[in-house]
């Protein structure tokens, strides 16, 4: 059962930790500053503890969220929402985020300045045809990703931390800078969302349990057991890299004018600091570390996404779909990291509130039957409310932005709590119970 969970946990640990696991800890370390732990504790807590519970409870029903989101919410929605879900996950996102991650950090500072122009384009090109030929064999991601590439990159970051940490450890810490002032936990938890894990869970909840099934079990508890113990493997390699990576950030002496400009602190950290440690080798460890980081989550991402739409929508084949996301995911990695990240912001801060919403009430369904009707109310309301704090904030709308900003916790980056609680009491008080299963 150990050796289970242990194969299963390191496939969906290099699944998992792709682009932004590796750039935002050390962004946040740097810009926290003196409000480091509230700040490391926000993002942990969205960037592993949700992600975790997420991808165990999606294990727990063979049939995946999907199933769950038709019983209690209605079986449209679990469409639309996962239709969301994956494309954000996929092609639009977090599959261009890892090429163009791994091409600035690793690839971009070797090359030239007549090469440059058209580097990125060259390298997304032979980038993405290598993962969809590991995308068009999904059963063979186990051996590819779980047993080779992963303890690979791991050993690699887990290098380069401990250095890292040995070198500047003894640095003073910045003073704390922008939103991390007034609110350090909030601003971390908020951080966390851009990691993507809490949407990727939903859709690795899925290869985790294909790969579980590959492995057999004589009983249901054997198989619940080895599902927790996944959920430790991951949750412990999460949050020691997370930690450790944050930590070098914010300890490594970054000049005010690099603070000040409009650059990605990660990618700056990232770079400088392997250069201090590993000297005139130092670019191409950079590049291997992050290249491996991001190739075995972009494979991943692939294979998931390309599974749903089949499976979901089976007018096409699972290889029609990996083509379509590989040429979407290489077509939106040229415009570039900083766009995709600006874009992605507003989508995920809809998403996020809506999937931890969920995992909530099947957790608490789990023990207390609920009202199908209260559960719609709960995810209506929390939509409606992350719809409009994110229509407020980038359409600059000031009177929902005010309305947002008058309930409890949004000064926690949390707006939407206190209507999911009212919604939860609710589905406990309305009639109509569902039958638990």
């Amino acid at each position: 059962m150990i050796k289970k969970a242990s194969l299963t946990g390191l496939l969906l640990f290099g699944m998992f930790f792709g682009a932004g696991n590796l750039i935002f800890p050390p962004a946040l370390g740097a810009l926290s500053g003196d409000h480091f732990w509230p700040a490391i504790l926000g993002f942990v807590l969205s960037g592993v503890g949700i992600a975790i519970l997420t991808l165990i409870i999606g294990m727990l029903n063979p049939k995946g969220y999907v199933d769950e989101i038709s019983q209690k919410i209605s079986p449209w929605f679990a469409t639309t929402y996962l239709v969301m879900l994956y494309l954000s996950i996929g092609p639009f996102f977090a599959i261009p985020r890892t090429a163009t991650v791994a091409y600035e950090v690793g690839v971009s500072p070797m090359l030239s300045a007549n090469i440059s122009e058209y580097g990125l384009i060259l390298f997304t090109l032979l980038y993405f045809l290598a993962a969809y030929f590991i995308a068009l064999n999904p059963s063979k991601i186990l051996d590819s990703i779980g047993r080779i590439l992963t303890p690979i990159f791991a050993l690699l970051i887990v290098l380069l931390v401990g250095l890292g940490i040995a070198k500047y450890g003894a640095e003073l810490p910045q003073v704390a800078t922008g939103d991390y002032i007034k609110n350090a936990f909030g601003t971390g938890f908020i951080e966390g969302y851009n990691t993507l894990d809490a949407l990727a869970s939903v859709a690795f909840s899925v290869v985790a349990i294909q790969t579980l099934k590959q492995l057999g079990f004589r009983s249901r508890k054997e198989y619940v057991s080895t599902i927790w113990l996944v959920g430790i493997v991951v949750a412990l390699g999460f949050s020691v890299l997370y930690i450790g990576l944050a930590y070098l950030g914010n300890h490594f002496p970054v000049p005010m004018e690099v603070m000040n400009a409009d650059i990605n602190k990660g990618v700056y950290i990232l770079s400088q600091a392997t250069q201090a440690i590993f000297g005139e080798s130092a670019q191409w460890f950079l590049a291997v570390m992050v290249a491996m980081t991001c190739f075995t989550t972009t494979a991943g991402l692939i294979v998931s996404t390309a599974e749903f739409f089949a499976t979901r929508f089976p007018r096409f084949s699972y290889k029609h779909y990996a083509t379509v996301f590989t040429i979407l995911g290489l077509g939106v990695a040229n415009l570039g990291l900083n766009a995709i990240i600006h874009f992605s912001l507003p989508v995920l801060l809809l998403l996020y509130p809506i999937t931890i919403a969920i995992v909530v009430l099947v957790i608490v369904d789990k023990f207390f039957p609920l009202s199908k009707m209260g559960m719609q109310l709960t995810i209506a309301l929390v939509t409606f409310v992350s719809l409009a704090s994110v229509l407020g904030e980038q359409c600059q709308v000031l009177f929902m932005t005010e309305w947002i900003n008058r309930l409890p916790f949004a000064d926690l980056s949390l707006p939407w709590l206190i209507p999911a609680l009212v919604g939860l009491l609710l589905a406990m008080l309305l009639p109509r119970h569902k039958k638990r299963e």
